[in-house]
């Protein structure tokens, strides 16, 4: 029988393929969520930082800051033209303690006990049980996670989730729980709190591993 998620890994590949030239373009409305975001790791010199659909390394250099040369960036990605891009960017940065994977989230070979956890705009992964079981099984307890992405807007904001739906069918393979995409993430972890932006429409999520 079809695997359904190999399909959908298939498709957010070609996705992500005609999208990589100008991906950086497209996210730049996107930055002061991104920085609010990094903000909320609350990370420290020397911490390890997954981050998660990692996409052209536009979040490198703000964890580099905040981790320090004694710390390290782990970036996992399955696009291999988007880490082409993510590639260039930490060669040309001479960012030697930034480490990149090209592989599936639950195929990626990633650091034992790492001490926070980045998911930007990876609305895919998130509905992924065994990527965030992968993910976690690699945070040390009370590890920080954060996640951010497009939802549903509550209430009657029709005019709003026009311009997510339309979003959405740009970036992601499925609208499933786009109401509220954290909550397999949210389900694993404490202290879980929710921020939302631009009239409900995308959140901002923070918890910690369980110990």
């Amino acid at each position: 029988m079809p695997d359904p998620l190999a399909a959908r890994r298939a498709q957010a590949l070609e996705q992500y393929r005609r999208r990589a030239d100008i991906y950086d373009f497209e996210l730049t409305a996107f930055e002061p969520i991104r920085e609010r975001a990094v903000e909320r790791l609350a990370l420290e010199e020397g911490h390890t930082v997954l981050d998660i659909g990692c996409g052209t390394g536009l979040s490198f250099n703000r964890l580099r800051e905040a981790v320090g040369g004694r710390g390290q960036v782990v970036g996992v990605e399955q696009s291999p033209d988007m880490l082409a891009i993510a590639r260039s960017r930490v060669h040309d940065g001479g960012w030697r303690n930034v480490r990149l994977e090209c592989q599936p989230v639950h195929l990626s070979r990633l650091p034992a006990r790492a001490d926070a956890a980045f998911f930007h705009f990876t609305h895919d992964i998130l509905r992924e049980p065994g990527a965030i079981d992968h993910v976690l099984a690699h945070l040390r307890p009370g590890a920080t996670v954060v996640a951010t992405g497009l939802k549903w807007a509550g209430g009657w904001s029709w005019p709003v989730n026009w311009l997510v739906l339309g979003a959405a069918l740009h970036s992601v393979t499925s609208l499933e729980g786009l109401r509220q995409p954290w909550d397999r993430l949210a389900d694993a972890l404490d202290d879980v709190e929710v921020e939302t932006f631009w009239f409900d429409a995308i959140f901002v999520v923070r918890g910690r591993v369980r110990g």
